[in-house]
């Protein structure tokens, strides 16, 4: 029989591995730490399996780096054990037949001059991404029959000279982490004999390597919170004022419209200043000509319009609105029709009308009165088709739509969202070259409509009891829906071209929204979301590549 190794070999190695077994555990240690420099005996058979996977013969053992962990192999001693030489003539390396399930990062750091590592038949689960870092003149590399379902993105990049890998008998799971596999197999120089699919079902039994790229969908995208403001409010609104992102948001419950302002470096909101509002339930920013003013909508006590002024830097209030006309407002847009600047308040009371409002260089004048006495709760500008439209919601009709008549400057209804009563908000996207309307519902189901002159399609029901907000928006390409709720999650929609509908994709965790606005920053996609009841949270869109 063969000796073991003798009191040369003093070269602490790198520990890599836990211990696993009864007494096959393995735990690399320096060999003068044996008690006693016990001799470790190995029978012929030992050396003609390592002849055959290693150029390492048993009479070169003497100076060469020479490490086994073997099969069956019994010790009174309670650990396993290595033959631990210097780095500079490490050469081959064999781990077999052991309980290892994990090998870490930087695994073989000290031994530079590896060229040979089997490490087969053993239950290894998981490699870390850097395990081979330093391996740079390894050419050998034996991973089979483990329990490997996937491998780290990379994984194999340290090994510049790899010639031969063997990844036969590890049952991989060929989903999204083994994409990059596929890819990295047919574009390699190194020999790697067939490796073949575990799972899925669909995948059993297949050729790694001819696996089809492009049933890989391994890009998703998630809404991770990215700022929480400490304030309740119902309202938000993003703007742009001298090259700087602003934005204003209703706080009923301190009496205010408060403005922040993104600081660019810090990337994140901060204060800027506030407009006393008793009841604000909207603030409404608008940029005319250079000049920034806010409508503010309150419940109580009147509404009226604030002015930035550049000479004392902060807001001044220049003008009252009809409190005739806006009794209890509930939503206001803004827009631009042939140059010419409106805004318009939808009233929620029995008593009051929803008001268009027209600037005119002093101020802004009551231009048309659209929707008396129909208690609307919002209201959407819709600019498609060359021709701007109106699309009033109501609690005691129908949504209706006005259509802008360019002679008479003003608009004129066209038409109704049929059988569609008591409609909290309506949104309006268009998909491709497909209009559609987005339709939210406090009792009752909400809707998707696709949206064809005075024709409506319904294309979706989404169960939405206690909805407050609705809001499409595109990021990139991907279209989603939001629909809050004051009793239960926010859901979040994304738009599946195939099906023709919203997927839901996440919930998120916001309490009682009331908005959803998208503003893009500093290459960062941002959803602003207020809360009536809870934090106001600022979400950003993150793109998440599985492959990776």
């Amino acid at each position: 029989m063969a000796n073991g190794p003798t009191e040369e070999a003093t070269h602490q190695e790198n520990v890599f591995v836990s211990p696993g077994g009864h007494q096959s555990q393995a735990r690399v240690f320096n060999y003068s730490d044996l008690p006693n420099k016990t001799p470790l005996h190995l029978s012929p058979p030992t050396w003609a399996r390592m002849n055959r996977l290693c150029p390492c013969a048993p009479e070169t053992l003497k100076g060469q780096a020479l490490f086994w962990v073997l099969p069956d192999l019994s010790l009174s001693l309670p650990y396993s054990f290595s033959f631990a030489e210097s780095p500079r003539t490490a050469d081959c390396r064999l781990l077999n037949s052991n309980k290892f399930t994990l090998i870490k990062d930087n695994a073989f750091l000290g031994l530079p001059q590896l060229q040979y590592l089997f490490i087969e038949n053993n239950d290894i689960q998981a490699l870390s991404r850097h395990t081979f870092r330093g391996l740079k003149t390894l050419t050998h590399l034996s991973l089979a029959n483990n329990n490997l379902k996937s491998l780290p993105r990379d994984v194999f990049k340290p090994l510049t000279l790899l010639s031969d890998l063997d990844l036969r008998g590890n049952p991989f799971n060929c989903d999204c982490e083994v994409k990059w596999l596929v890819e990295w197999m047919r574009g390699t120089n190194s020999t790697v004999p067939t490796s073949v699919c575990s799972g899925p079902a669909k995948y059993k039994s297949q050729k790694i390597r001819d696996l089809p790229l492009k049933d890989f969908d391994c890009i998703t995208t998630d809404l991770l919170v990215y700022q929480t403001l400490p304030f309740q409010s119902v309202s938000v609104e993003p703007f742009l004022y001298s090259s700087d992102l602003y934005v204003a948001f209703a706080q009923p419950s301190t009496s205010s419209c408060v403005i922040l302002k993104w600081d660019y470096v810090e990337r994140k909101l901060r204060d800027f200043d506030k407009i006393p509002a008793r009841s604000a339930i909207y603030c409404k920013p608008l940029v005319v000509e250079s000049q920034l003013f806010v409508v503010v909508a309150q419940l109580f006590g009147g509404s009226n319009i604030h002015r930035w002024d550049n000479n004392v830097d902060k807001f001044i209030k220049m003008q009252d609105i009809d409190p005739r006309k806006t009794r209890k407002p509930n939503d206001v847009e803004a827009f631009s029709i042939d140059g010419d600047w409106y805004f318009v308040i939808a009233d929620s009371s029995k008593a009051g009308s929803t008001s268009l409002y027209r600037w005119n260089q002093n101020g802004f004048y009551s231009h048309q009165t659209l929707h008396p006495w129909h208690r609307d709760t919002d209201v959407e500008f819709v600019a498609a088709d060359d021709t701007p439209k109106l699309i009033i919601s109501s609690s005691s009709q129908a949504p209706v739509i006005y259509e802008w008549s360019r002679s008479q400057k003003q608009f004129a209804l066209q038409g109704e969202v049929a059988e569609m009563m008591d409609v909290q908000t309506v949104k309006h996207f268009r998909q491709k070259k497909e209009s559609y309307l987005c339709l939210g519902r406090y009792i009752g189901d909400s809707k998707v409509v696709k949206w064809e002159g005075l024709r409506f399609t319904e294309m979706q029901t989404l169960a939405s009891r206690g909805a407050m907000a609705l809001q499409p928006f595109l990021v990139g390409s991907r279209r989603y829906m939001a629909l809050g709720s004051d009793f239960s999650y926010t859901h979040l929609y994304l738009w599946d071209a195939e099906q023709q509908k919203f997927v839901k994709v996440q919930d998120l965790g916001v309490q009682a929204p009331r908005a959803f606005s998208l503003v893009t920053v500093g290459g960062s996609d941002l959803v602003l979301v207020p809360s009536f009841k809870g934090d106001t949270l600022v979400y950003k869109h993150m793109v998440v590549d599985l492959s990776s």
